[in-house]
């Protein structure tokens, strides 16, 4: 066995490990709506440490974590993914917060997503973040202690932190979220061109 130059971090990375971890986003923050060139793009992974198991199908990235796959982006301390036989994938990720972000399909916007752990659950492709979990699409904003979003059914579910205390607004436990209005069309002209109000 050579030994390996000093320096370089032994970094085994296996694709089908990094692609799970994309699963986190792509296949699941709010549905099929991410940007689709996603995919076909070259994932990138940057750990301070990787662990493959191949046998058991399962990989730990740690250490300043940054998967970015085209618009998508995680960051976090630690992200650990498992395969079942049947090619079905499951991945925590975990941090101080996590962090990720990724451009949705056919518009300029971004969803952005934080929280101390997010878990993605292939089979019933289902996201879960919690603790101090929110999601952010342009102007609208959700927030609340755990965030779980099936894109199968299209569900979202929000729960607070009942056991938070009150002393401060920001600590309530309670959901919060900010909902825009959608864009308003211009009201058509009467014949004659003039504008009914006047």
């Amino acid at each position: 066995m050579s030994k390996r130059p000093t320096g370089l971090s032994p970094v085994p990375l296996r694709i089908e490990a990094a692609r799970l971890v994309l699963a986190i986003v792509s296949c699941a923050v709010l549905g099929a709506h991410a940007e689709k060139a996603d995919r076909e793009k070259p994932i990138n992974v940057e750990a301070d440490k990787v662990t493959v198991d191949d046998i058991a199908k399962v990989s730990t990235f740690e250490g300043g974590v940054i998967l970015i796959q085209g618009t998508m982006r995680i960051v976090g301390d630690k992200v650990v993914v498992r395969q079942e036989k049947d090619g079905t994938r499951f991945a925590t990720a975990w941090g101080k917060p996590v962090t990720f972000r990724q451009k949705l399909d056919n518009s300029e916007e971004y969803v952005d997503g934080v929280a101390d752990r997010i878990e993605y659950d292939g089979r019933a492709d289902k996201i879960e973040l919690f603790n101090k979990a929110s999601l952010k699409r342009g102007l609208d904003e959700l927030h609340g202690n755990y965030i779980s979003y099936e894109a199968k059914t299209d569900y979202f579910q929000v729960h607070g932190n009942v056991a938070a205390t009150s002393s401060t607004p920001a600590s309530s436990g309670r959901v919060k979220a900010v909902i825009q209005p959608p864009p308003q069309t211009p009201k058509a002209k009467p014949a004659g061109g003039k504008d009914a109000s006047n």
